[in-house]
């Protein structure tokens, strides 16, 4: 079962990269449109409900504000919210986000169990950077602001990261760009490597699901068969999207 939520002004809703913390419209505009999102998930059976805790985001916002260093990020306001409260109804155990870059991305996914964001106890909370000198600003991003290690970042290909893991992989996070050209279209090399290891009601969550160009077309035609998953839903309300499926 494939869906699409898509708000009106998706393609007017537009972040200046370099400036992650600005605001781009009031603050109950971007909580209604989220929990507009939210609830085309839930009505999907993506997720149970669409209840999170507002004052605790805020307090993760402010975190990473504080302690985070960021050249740049394509995740927008609207985006933050959306990765945020998807973990915190979810809750999984196990998460591993492909392609961090700086942290921002993964702590997005990782805060409602890490920093002052966490409203509940996860066991393992994997960024994945294959870049060594980006992965390690992540990582010195992350500790600032999660000194249990709960959640952590490493120098590797996620394609190897989920072969190894042990253990369910209750949300998969998909970000990165494979060589060779194949750019989006690792997503799919990457989820075939972590299939097995999605529990029933496990999602993936595939960002650039609007503007990821050509390849990752194969990736969206799979992930929206229902051989494969079943159900997805394409959430576009800013410029880059996000598929969300459950296996």
């Amino acid at each position: 079962m494939s869906r699409e939520f898509r708000t009106a002004d998706w393609d007017q809703y537009r972040m200046d990269y370099g400036e992650p913390f600005k605001p781009l419209e009031p603050p109950d505009q971007e909580m209604q449109t989220v929990d507009r999102a939210l609830a085309a998930l839930v009505e999907a059976g993506l997720l149970p409900h669409g209840r999170y805790d507002g004052e605790r985001l805020s307090a993760h916002r402010a975190a990473v504000r504080d302690h985070f260093e960021i050249p740049w990020t394509a995740i927008s306001p609207r985006m933050q919210r959306l990765l945020y409260a998807i973990s915190a109804i979810k809750q999984p155990r196990n998460l591993i986000a492909a392609g961090v870059f700086c942290g921002n991305t993964f702590i997005s996914n990782a805060g409602a169990a890490a920093g002052p964001g966490a409203c509940y106890q996860a066991e393992a909370l994997i960024g994945v950077e294959i870049r060594p000198e980006e992965a390690e600003r992540a990582e010195q991003n992350v500790r600032r602001i999660d000194p249990t290690g709960v959640a952590r970042v490493l120098a590797a290909d996620a394609l190897d990261v989920v072969a190894d893991f042990e253990g369910p992989i209750d949300v998969l996070y998909l970000d990165a760009d494979g060589d060779g050209g194949r750019g989006k279209g690792i997503y799919l090399e990457i989820l075939r490597a972590a299939y097995d290891k999605l529990p029933p009601g496990g999602l993936v969550l595939a960002h650039n699901s609007v503007n990821g160009g050509d390849r990752l077309q194969p990736y969206l035609d799979w992930v929206r068969d229902p051989a494969n998953m079943r159900a997805s839903v394409n959430i576009v309300f800013d410029p880059e999207g996000l598929e969300v499926s459950a296996r």
